[in-house]
């Protein structure tokens, strides 16, 4: 099992470790800062984090060979053409620049040093060195139908979800908030649409079951069973067999089949844990109850797991990346929107807490 876990915050990054069958934090650096995303990529042992400075904009770091941090890289946007003029669905002018890195992935293990970002408003990057230097994947960029995504929670479009093929490197797929499933089997040279079955209820009727109108929340795959994928979805859940080419709806899933993240067991695809909550404006745990839940059968059925976890009056937001699953498929991390932190020894069943007051929690990850 692993026994550390990157939590990043609305004021820093938190290393958590186990000793002596505790957690406890171990480090925390870049404190009072807006820290989006880490990653710690297991091909080398670099840790990345990237931070969002506001008015002074996204930067991105890199741990040193010495264990301190070193500023690296940060994925740029073109030059938007000279006259060319582009709304969000706001009708705002959409940003040609790096709001936000919402995505952070390491490429195969055939790639030493391959690392991709997705951003807010849309972008996807990828670095072949390790974050010295970045390449806009323009090939999606400038799709025709990259126009038609639409924001989120966010606003702006949001790539949030990366998945790189264990089969074949060559092979990723990703996820946008709002514009549906891309998939390459090029290493980014062309990209296609998936996700026919997935259902839109907040567009224009004839855009109900169109791919590009899909508000996926999160995208998971099943190392053991590639072909298979689940998606944590604006409307509901749905799973994959087939390589997510097509999709079918779970519509009964406990206190709720609304929230934003999903994982999956890494041996057994049939197994997944989501945290649901209410849905749109509201945005809090169903009943004031916070809950996860699971199904070990491929959603036919779902356990609701409440053990350890707050009861009465919680108003914990779980971010699509705040809940993390280690590669045995029994250690589960769950942090929250009010600084709540809870790890989970056995696939759920039961919770410890390890801190409730930690900054507000956007992403927690093994490492």
């Amino acid at each position: 099992m692993s026994e550390t876990i990157l939590v990043s915050t609305r004021k820093g990054l938190f290393t958590l470790e186990r000793t002596h069958g505790s957690w406890r934090i171990g480090a925390a650096d870049f404190l009072g800062d807006n820290v989006s995303l880490a990653l710690a990529d297991p091909r080398d042992g670099r840790r990345y984090a990237a931070l969002d400075h506001g008015h002074f904009g996204v930067k991105m770091h890199r741990t040193t060979k010495a264990g301190g941090w070193e500023e690296i890289a940060t994925p740029a946007y073109p030059a938007k053409p000279e006259g060319y003029e582009e709304l969000d669905m706001w009708g705002r002018p959409l940003p040609w620049s790096t709001v936000r890195v919402w995505a952070l992935e390491t490429g195969g293990a055939d790639e030493p040093g391959t690392i991709w970002c997705g951003t807010i408003p849309g972008g996807l990057f990828r670095s072949r060195d390790s974050g010295n230097s970045w390449e806009m994947m323009r090939s999606l960029w400038d799709h025709p139908l990259r126009r038609k995504w639409m924001g989120g929670g966010a606003d702006l479009p949001g790539l949030h979800s990366i998945i790189v093929d264990p089969r074949d490197s060559r092979r990723v797929f990703v996820a946008v908030s709002t514009g549906g499933i891309w998939f390459t089997e090029d290493g980014g040279e062309t990209w296609a649409q998936r996700g026919e079955g997935m259902r839109a209820d907040h567009v224009p009727p004839e855009l109900t079951h169109a791919p590009i109108a899909q508000d996926v929340h999160c995208l998971v795959q099943c190392p053991s069973a590639p072909e298979r994928f689940w998606v944590q979805h604006h409307n509901g859940i749905f799973v994959s067999s087939d390589e997510a080419r097509t999709f079918r709806e779970i519509r009964e899933a406990g206190p709720s089949v609304f929230g934003f993240p999903v994982r999956v067991h890494p041996r057994e695809p049939d197994t997944a844990w989501l945290v649901p909550e209410i849905k749109d404006e509201k945005r809090i745990p169903v009943g004031g109850k916070l809950v996860v839940t699971r199904t070990r059968d491929g959603g036919r059925t779902f356990e609701t797991l409440s053990r350890g976890l707050p009861q009465e009056h919680a108003y914990d937001v779980v971010y699509r990346h705040a809940l993390a699953l280690d590669k045995t498929g029994n250690r589960l991390a769950l942090g929250s929107t009010t600084g709540g932190l809870w790890v989970s020894e056995d696939q759920g069943d039961s919770w410890s807490l390890v801190s409730h007051t930690l900054p507000p929690v956007y992403a927690v990850r093994f490492a």
